[in-house]
């Protein structure tokens, strides 16, 4: 009975790591997937271009034909004795249709779609920058896990210290002032540790938001290379990607071929309509006694000598220009920001290259040879603590340093308008 007690317990405590699923390990291009797929702000910026197609129907719509009925000819009085009060009426029914010149549909359309082609370029720009907070908060995530392993394997291996320490102590090789230096040193490693779960923590929470998921935290995790590329293409390749690249760039260019096209449309505008009406009347009164069915037809035409639409072509005149302007504008934005971001990747790079080519190394060694020789007596407990403390400094600013350079290369790759630095 006691066993069969001892193994439902056992079960029972197996059962729930059993349920437990694995967490979801994504690299940057499944999150970037997701985010395209989920994020809402994302997908309610798209719905403008469908939006804007829509719109392109109503641009080449026709006019409307107008169809009209009259009654005519209804006696309403006796005369002379006489009342028969539908005898001379005749009805007649017409239709006019206005007649657009000068292609006026056709030049609405191209409008529309070139303000389609617009409203692409800058959804595709908002994607580019969300893209760039995304890709910023995957960085912050994967800093966040280094610099939690950095302060694990610190605690580990200062705990490694203090056994040692303490079998020093218990063999009366150092003081119980000495050990309890030590052992509350420790509680430095341990706030590190603490301070490192919660900022990978609040960085999932950041990531999920942007998914839109309502994935558990800590079934969530992400993967990918944490270190630098020492190799950058020269600064002039950068801007020429970005000038052939950048959304931002194309939806200004597009604008002015659209407020060309507006242009015209308003020349077209202001150019005359004919309005084509033709009738049907039955018992009509006409000099012809035998025209009892007859058909007639007219065209009216509008004098333009006051409203030529002389305003609105000289203000898509001006517009034009306006938009030349921002284009120039946009173009100087793009190469700022590239100079601008390049600038911070090299500046990154030269902080980089000594940390890796030696003062990890240095560190490191620092570390053990003043543990080594703390630990048989050969240095003070004042050498040992400024050694833990300047591994610590030189590991963090190292792995800082990581996080500030994928940062930067995504800032790069933003103002470049794809991604040239993985």
């Amino acid at each position: 009975m006691l066993a069969l007690l001892g193994a439902a317990a056992a079960a029972a405590q197996v059962a729930p790591q059993r349920n437990s699923s694995p967490p979801q390990v994504l690299t940057w291009e499944q999150v970037k997937d997701r985010f395209v797929l989920n994020n809402p702000t994302l997908l309610a910026d798209k719905l403008n271009i469908d939006e804007s197609r829509a719109q392109e129907i109503t641009a080449f719509l026709r006019p409307n034909p107008t169809f009209s009925m009259s009654l005519d000819g209804i006696q309403i009085a006796p005369d002379k004795g006489v009342w028969r009060p539908f005898a001379g009426a005749f009805e007649t029914p017409s239709i006019s249709y206005l007649h657009e010149r000068r292609h006026k549909r056709e030049l609405r359309l191209e409008s529309q779609k070139k303000g389609t082609l617009i409203a692409e370029s800058n959804h595709a720009d908002m994607q580019r920058t969300m893209l760039f907070t995304l890709r910023s908060v995957f960085v912050s995530t994967l800093q966040a896990k280094a610099v939690l392993q950095l302060a694990k394997d610190n605690l580990v291996y200062y705990d490694h210290v203090l056994k040692i320490s303490k079998d020093r102590y218990d063999a009366g090789d150092i003081a119980q002032i000495d050990l309890d230096r030590l052992e509350l040193q420790r509680v430095q490693y341990e706030s590190d540790l603490q301070l490192a779960e919660e900022n990978l923590e609040n960085a999932k929470i950041q990531l999920l938001t942007l998914l839109n998921s309502r994935t558990p935290i800590d079934q969530l995790d992400v993967v990918g290379p944490y270190d630098f590329v020492d190799e950058l293409m020269p600064r002039d390749e950068f801007r020429k990607i970005a000038l052939d690249t950048r959304p931002d760039l194309k939806a200004a260019v597009q604008a002015v071929d659209k407020a060309r096209t507006d242009h015209k449309l308003a020349i077209a505008n202001g150019s005359t309509d004919p309005t084509l009406s033709a009738w049907y009347t039955h018992n009509s009164s006409n000099n012809n006694p035998f025209g009892l069915n007859t058909v007639g037809v007219s065209v009216s035409i509008p004098f333009r000598i006051f409203d030529r639409n002389q305003g609105e072509k000289l203000r898509t005149q001006l517009d034009i220009t306006h938009n030349e302007r921002l284009r120039e504008a946009a173009e100087a934005g793009v190469l700022s920001d590239v100079d601008s971001s390049y600038a911070t990747v090299e500046s990154d790079l030269v902080l980089l290259r000594p940390y890796k080519a030696k003062y990890l190394q240095q560190a490191v060694r620092v570390r053990d040879t003043i543990t080594f020789s703390y630990q048989h007596g050969g240095a003070s407990l004042l050498d040992f603590l400024n050694a833990q403390a300047e591994y610590r400094s030189v590991e963090l600013n190292y792995a800082n340093l990581v996080g500030s350079y994928l940062t930067a290369a995504a800032q790069l790759n933003e103002a470049v308008g794809r991604e040239v630095i993985q």
